[in-house]
């Protein structure tokens, strides 16, 4: 399937855009394009290579130009040489891939300069030391078992199906070079404070020299906090940015924050309600996969993304959660500037689930203690442990984005473990956000959130008895198929229309009398279930291939209007 983008990727240069947009430099080199790849079943490098795949997309996708799935018996090399700039003479190199599924092992010029593990996040390394003659050979090798083990894969499966989707593997977000000074500045720590009206800035550094950020024309030696006078608040209606720079000797970079804080407060009425800068804010989102048909996990363009983000705003959606999918920064960088909330789901893992405890709670209810590791699939204390530190790492790598209000570390059950422990660790490293401990079911009794999925019933209100926000974190899922646009012939959903009139008919009954009722009575945020289809999944806004919207956006704006 191609969506409207699929054939104007720019086939030698494709997402030529800075992955990156609160670190900014002007010295670096785009990698993405034509690579070298082959497939092999030993660890020894390939005699020869079998084509060109086009990074940063994964060999099953299409636009990959490959077709072909890396099975877990064997590896994917890639292959690339890049002569360097003459402006990266004498700097330091600093060699950066944006995500890799799932094992990597990076070789420049022959030499192994960096290993890496999970398939969501970046890694980097230095590799100044193993470039001569400014040329740069790379060579990756890449191993991704998929669903055969406990590590974390997110929604892909080997067989494929319903709400399972088409694994992919590999290089899928941007790879680049940099060019930095011999000190240099690794990476920044921003945290607003609303309530002070002030902004902590922090740097990593590689060097000796002091860092500092220059802010509305004055420099402030880091780490600083400095006050942010008169300021705008961020709202999705307002999504105010504040641009400033830090700069450590001949290093420089661009960066911005945004002033808002995210609380759980009690409303006038008594009611405990998710609040935006102290003022109730009712989160009316929808749940956002991030798969493409040409691309899986990687948008074809930086405009696609935009075009999602975008087109739910247009529809009034206040929030996306982004749903067992870490993605590029440039998505959250456009949540940001645009003005949309974002939940952030971590990919979940464990092994083969069972039905009775992933699937039977949707009618029972049931909540199971979840130090019950055999009954989670999460048997194996090594995939618990690297579980937790990817958990933290994602948290880290996304902490300065201000689009994010909420963390959820675990998702109807997958793999899930020790709920409480991980809950006090996000909140530990980052107390200035919420946490949906356990959404959906398998509640632990923990923290601030009651996190409730709903489909097969009618929706209505009730309090929780100890007296946390009540989030409605999925419901809905209507199926309206459109002839033509459907990834197959399957028909998975909650509710079955067949034409667009009885889709707005079923969305308006379904907001009227379930959503602004419960609303009014305390319901704190909504989640409808979602952004787009997603192979046999046909209960999105949009078609999987981004070619029609099903409802249209001023009419969908109406229909889910339940005020602040």
């Amino acid at each position: 399937m191609k969506t409207p983008w699929t054939d104007v990727v720019d086939r030698l240069h494709p997402l030529p855009e800075y992955p990156r947009p609160q670190m900014v430099r002007d010295s670096w080199l785009n990698l993405n394009g034509p690579w070298d790849y082959a497939f092999g079943y030993t660890e020894a490098k390939p005699d020869r290579y079998e084509g060109q795949i086009l990074v940063p997309f994964s060999p099953e996708t299409e636009l990959s130009g490959v077709g072909r799935a890396l099975r877990p018996s064997e590896f994917l090399w890639y292959h690339r040489s890049v002569k360097l700039p003459e402006t990266f003479t004498g700097k330091r190199l600093i060699l950066h891939f944006g995500a890799v599924d799932q094992e990597a092992l990076v070789w420049v010029n022959g030499k192994l300069v960096m290993g890496h593990s999970g398939g969501y996040l970046p890694f980097e390394a230095e590799i100044t030391e193993a470039v001569t003659e400014g040329a740069v050979d790379i060579l990756v090798r890449v191993a991704d078992e998929t669903d055969a083990g406990e590590r974390t894969r997110g929604k892909q499966r080997t067989k494929r199906g319903g709400i399972w989707y088409t694994p992919q593997s590999g290089i899928w977000q941007t790879v680049w070079l940099e060019a930095v000074p011999e000190c240099y500045i690794r990476s920044l720590r921003i945290t607003p404070d609303f309530d002070r009206g002030e902004v902590s800035v922090s740097a990593e550094i590689v060097g000796e020299d002091r860092a500092y950020a220059c802010f509305r024309g004055a420099d402030y030696a880091l780490p600083a906090t400095i006050p942010v006078e008169d300021f705008e608040a961020w709202t999705p209606e307002h999504p105010r940015l504040y641009d400033f720079s830090v700069r450590c000797g001949e290093d420089e970079v661009r960066s911005y924050f945004a002033m808002r804080c995210f609380t759980v407060e009690k409303d006038a009425q008594g009611v405990t309600r998710l609040c935006l800068n102290h003022e109730p804010y009712f989160q009316n989102g929808l749940l956002d996969q991030g798969y493409w048909p040409d691309g899986l996990y990687t948008a074809p363009t930086d405009e696609a993304l935009i075009y999602d983000i975008q087109t739910m705003k247009s529809m009034g959606f206040n929030m996306l959660r982004k749903h067992i999918k870490v993605e590029p920064l440039r998505w959250y960088y456009h949540c940001d500037r645009l003005g949309m909330l974002v939940w952030q789901d971590m990919p979940n893992g464990g092994g083969s689930y069972n039905p009775l405890v992933i699937t039977a709670p949707l009618f029972t209810g049931l909540s199971l203690p979840d130090n019950r590791y055999g009954l989670f699939a999460r048997e194996d204390a090594a995939c618990r442990i690297a579980y937790k530190t990817e958990l933290g790492d994602m948290v880290t790598h996304l902490y300065n984005c201000p689009c994010i209000c909420m963390w959820v570390p675990f998702n109807e059950g997958w793999g899930q473990f020790d709920a409480q422990e991980m809950y006090d660790y996000v909140r530990a490293l980052n107390p200035s956000r919420l946490v949906d401990h356990a959404s959906g079911w398998h509640d632990q009794g923990v923290g601030e959130l009651r996190s409730l999925h709903v489909y097969f019933y009618k929706y209505r209100f009730r309090p929780d008895a100890m007296g946390r926000a009540t989030l409605l974190s999925e419901f809905g899922g209507y199926v309206y198929p459109v002839e033509g646009h459907c990834f197959n012939e399957k028909r998975f959903g909650y509710k079955q229309l067949n034409t667009p009139e009885k889709l707005e008919q079923a969305l308006k009954k379904l907001y009227r009398e379930e959503i602004r009722p419960a609303k009014e009575k305390g319901l704190a945020a909504a989640v409808y279930t979602q952004v787009s289809d997603v192979e046999d999944e046909l209960n999105g806004l949009l078609t999987y291939d981004r070619q029609v919207v099903k409802i249209k956006p001023e009419i969908m704006k109406t229909i889910i209007d339940v005020g602040k």
